[in-house]
């Protein structure tokens, strides 16, 4: 169940409109369409029915007819087959009988003509028949029916036209397409059915016994068949659903996802600080997502507006950290400058080593804060090589007169770091160049820096001076005092070996 709710989740809008729909919809549809087709199904079955019915009427109408014309002739017959012309009785005796057939013939018991009236056409050799009994057939020429009535003293037969039995079938105003009579080997066409056929209709065809099962009687109706019509009206309801889920995709698909689509790649491209946002104006006629639309601008732009005002915020807030930068280092290169003038006016020599010591560390705090001030403009920190490259030079040129001829070598990667470790940088640095100077002037010191992972580089200074093992010298202790607590600063662990110190910095990822 999660798991087709999740599938279902992941359709787009108009397939969950159509699955919904089509849930909602589709059974309703399938329900009216079986109770259209129910009906029209009752319909017809009533209607084939009422053909049975009329089919029916008309089958006893035509076995009445022959029951008039058998019990009329019997009771004209009956007892005059004596005399020499007994056929006049007979004639008088029908004449007054309603609706039979006043054509006869009389025959002796053995089959042999006796009289007639009328003609009754050929009806081809015919067998005696006992008295009291009927004989039914269908004459040899397919034209009439056949009846022998077998009477005392002889055996009477008349003749059924087709014009007769059609006018018995039709009587009553029972509505029949079609009527045949077989005796099992000859039939009798009464009305074609191919004649009065209907369009639309189907035949229906029922046979019923007549005359004690001697003839059968075959009617044919016509009912109606399930039309075009009928078919249209049991799949409308279904139609219907195919129209409303159609129309109601179209009208999803082109008034509201079309626009949102056409909306979100206009604001899926904006980019904050890139081109103005464009906005479609055209949307389509929803006024929600033309509203949608402006309150996106409205938005936009009040974003714009802050981003405007942050900048400009942002911009100052650089100016006022430059301006804090540059008046720390001039004010650190006005101290540096005081306390070399003091240090050039004293008269002890130890006052004087005082001063330039003081005056080279506030010499590299104010280079720091110069390189600082410098790459403000990027935002990368500070630039290290550019920094150790400026130090060692102000080192050299402030060392005292015995120690002007100390060499620093650089061997520096271009690494950018934050002011804080810069800082501590440069006192690491200072201390090791001073404690070089005026210890063993005549020995070059080594700096490198070499980046060692994406987060640190490791900066080796190398020097004779360097000797952790002198702890006797309490020159020595101090330093090494001071070299332990800055690299401490550095938030690393200083590897002290003979004559190389090296520790590990923070550094800027590389671009």
């Amino acid at each position: 169940m999660a798991a087709a709710a999740e599938r279902f989740a992941r359709l787009s809008t108009p397939a969950k409109l159509l699955l919904i729909l089509t849930a909602a919809l589709l059974p309703i549809g399938f329900g009216l369409g079986w109770v259209a087709y129910a009906g029209i199904r009752e319909a017809n079955a009533t209607l084939q029915a009422q053909s049975n019915d009329k089919a029916r009427n008309a089958a006893r109408a035509i076995e009445s007819l022959v029951a008039r014309n058998a019990l009329a002739l019997r009771v004209a017959a009956n007892g005059r087959m004596e005399g020499p012309d007994p056929c006049g009785p007979v004639q008088r005796s029908l004449t007054i009988a309603p609706a039979v057939a006043q054509q006869f013939r009389l025959e002796t018991p053995e089959g042999q003509p006796m009289c007639s009236v009328g003609d009754i056409g050929d009806t081809g050799l015919l067998s005696p028949v006992a008295p009291g009994d009927i004989r039914l057939r269908v004459a040899p020429d397919e034209d009439s029916l056949i009846l022998q009535v077998g009477v005392v003293g002889g055996i009477a037969t008349t003749t059924l036209s087709t014009t007769e039995l059609r006018s018995a079938a039709l009587d009553g105003g029972s509505v029949v397409h079609g009527v045949a009579i077989k005796d099992g080997q000859r039939q009798i066409d009464i009305m074609s059915a191919e004649e009065n056929s209907e369009p639309g209709h189907e035949p229906s065809v029922t046979r019923w016994a007549i005359a004690n099962g001697r003839l059968m009687v075959e009617v044919e109706g016509q009912v109606p068949t399930v039309t075009t019509g009928d078919r249209i009206v049991i799949l409308l309801p279904v139609v219907m659903w195919f129209i409303a889920a159609l129309m109601t995709w179209l009208m999803v698909t082109r008034l509201l996802i079309r626009p949102l689509r056409r909306l979100q790649r206009v604001v899926s491209q904006y980019e904050p600080g890139g081109p103005a946002l464009e906005l479609p104006r055209k949307l389509g006629p929803a006024t929600e997502i033309q509203e949608l639309r402006d309150a996106f601008a409205r938005a936009v732009t009040r974003v714009q507006e802050s981003e405007g005002e942050m900048t400009a915020a942002l911009e100052g807030q650089r100016r006022l950290v430059r301006e804090v930068h540059h008046r720390v280092k001039n004010n650190l290169q006005v101290i540096a400058s005081l306390l070399s003038i003091h240090g050039r006016t004293t008269e002890s020599e130890a006052g004087r080593a005082a001063y330039g010591a003081i005056g080279r560390r506030v010499s590299a705090l104010a280079i720091v804060h110069r390189n600082h001030y410098a790459e403000m403009e990027e935002n990368r920190g500070i630039s290290i090589r550019p920094l150790l490259s400026e130090l060692a030079a102000e080192l050299r040129a402030g060392a005292p007169e015995q120690a002007r001829r100390v060499s620093v070598d650089l061997e520096v990667e271009p690494l950018h770091t934050t002011q804080d470790v810069a800082v501590s940088v440069a006192f690491l640095i200072t201390e090791v160049v001073e404690f070089a100077m005026l210890n063993r002037p005549s020995d070059p010191v080594e700096i490198s820096l070499r980046r060692t992972s994406e987060l640190t580089a490791r900066m080796t200074l190398a020097s004779p001076v360097l000797n952790p093992d002198a702890e006797d010298v309490r020159e020595q202790v101090q330093f090494e005092r001071i070299i332990a607590g800055l690299a401490k600063q550095l938030r690393s662990t200083l590897d002290r070996r003979l004559g190389r110190y090296s520790v590990d910095l923070p550094v800027f990822p590389g671009r």
